[in-house]
């Protein structure tokens, strides 16, 4: 347990952006997801997901929560399985 009066101020701070941090990576996580699954369903709206995934990817690195080489790999692995359903169709 802190001590001083500025470490518990670090302390309820950090609980906030542990808050913050783990609802933007389970809204991106969820997104990769559901646009894997709708891709791999073959479903007509799976491009309007990867573009969502897309999006949510760009603010996590943003903010910081993801390196950008993730982001980049992640989006990468989304756009080349979709690009391979278009093909097949």
């Amino acid at each position: 347990m802190p001590n001083t009066k500025s470490a518990k101020k670090e302390l309820r701070k950090g609980k906030k952006l542990n808050a913050s941090n783990k609802k933007i990576k389970d809204n991106f996580k969820n997104l990769v997801k559901k646009s894997r699954k709708a891709i791999e369903a073959g479903n007509k709206n799976a491009e309007e997901l990867v573009l969502k995934a897309h999006k949510a990817l760009d603010k996590a690195t943003q903010k910081g929560i993801i390196k950008k080489n993730t982001r980049d790999r992640k989006k990468s692995r989304l756009h080349h399985g979709l690009n391979k359903t278009t093909k097949k169709v």
